[in-house]
């Protein structure tokens, strides 16, 4: 097994747009000519668009875009931009009118961050479908994860920098990739070591704390809101040949790839959800892809914040391990 850049998953395209001023952005995962897909969606509080035509029953099986935004239910505009890219070039779903291109989505919660006026819209998506032709992989500050935040059982006050992370393998013809957007109400765990490597701070914002133990010392507290702007957001990329319903099995499992690198994860105060598309060029055994999924998903994590840089008053990973070294 060998670690790739996930542009070499052959007819995948990944771009981003973002405001850096308002602290929001939108990440695109193009399959032009369309690849089957599925989702699982965890968490109590989610912002997402198109997630029921890829339930295994209906009719629809393959899916041309899928867009990860800042902006909470507003940003799920930027998918009309998405829409009007893909039917310019005559990409989508065949009806009698021409097509209608099919584009999943969902969308995080960065409004607490910088300007909460600002969001991603239906310019900010054609803007990131444009720049998917670049075949640049950027990961940190930017596309959905531009406003992201991590730690914020206390308020965006002691939570630090998340980001946009991005990991891909490949065995033999088989590839799997993640790009994740990572916004959790939890701490970002170290997959390798088990340590907490962003998160809650302490009171004096000079070490990591911990929001287990956080929850743990508020359980009686059952008016305490802890809603503060989350949701990680997710999608794995593969050129497995699997069916869709195969897919949506292959989302479910990939969660175990949050599970490893979030703690807590799926909570009511999160929308967290993943996204599956494949190219369906490689047959291969259904649960090998899904081992990987998890792998490479909580590596992406992972990626995301460590990649990140210090902004919006939020500290990163990276600023954290210069002082605690």
């Amino acid at each position: 097994m060998k670690e790739i850049n996930l542009s070499e998953i052959n007819g995948i395209k990944i771009g981003n747009a973002q405001n850096i001023k308002g602290a929001t952005g939108c990440t695109v995962i193009l399959c032009e000519n369309g690849g089957t897909a599925g989702v699982d969606v965890r968490g109590g509080a989610p912002a997402s668009r198109e997630t029921e035509l890829l339930k295994s029953e209906n009719t629809v099986d393959k899916v041309h875009g899928i867009i990860l935004s800042g902006g909470s239910a507003y940003g799920l505009d930027a998918a009309a931009g998405v829409m009007q890219y893909l039917e310019e070039k005559e990409k989508g779903f065949s009806v009698k009118t021409g097509v209608v291109p099919i584009v999943c989505g969902a969308s995080l919660f960065d409004l607490i961050v910088g300007d909460s006026k600002c969001r991603p819209d239906k310019k900010m998506g054609y803007e990131a479908c444009l720049n998917s032709e670049k075949n640049e992989i950027k990961e940190g500050n930017i596309g959905a994860g531009t406003g992201a935040s991590v730690g914020k059982i206390r308020g965006v006050e002691r939570a630090m920098k998340g980001g946009l992370g991005i990991y891909a393998v490949q065995l033999g013809e088989l590839k799997v990739g993640a790009i994740v957007a990572v916004n959790a109400l939890g701490d970002i765990i170290d997959i390798d070591t088990n340590e907490i490597i962003a998160g809650l701070l302490n009171e004096e914002k000079n070490c990591l704390a911990s929001t287990e133990e956080e929850i743990y010392s508020q359980y009686e507290n059952v008016s305490k809101n802890i809603f503060n702007g989350n949701t990680t957001i997710g999608c794995i990329v593969t050129n497995a040949k699997l069916t869709k319903s195969q897919m949506n099995k292959l989302a479910s499992i990939s969660h175990n790839g949050y599970a490893k690198a979030i703690s807590p994860v799926h909570t009511t105060v999160d929308g967290d959800t993943i996204f599956t598309i494949t190219t369906d060029e490689i047959e291969v055994m259904p649960d090998a892809v899904g081992i990987l999924a998890t792998k490479v998903m909580s590596k992406a994590i992972n990626r995301a914040v460590l990649n990140a840089e210090s902004s919006y008053n939020l500290k990163s990973a990276k600023e954290m391990r210069k002082k605690l070294k």
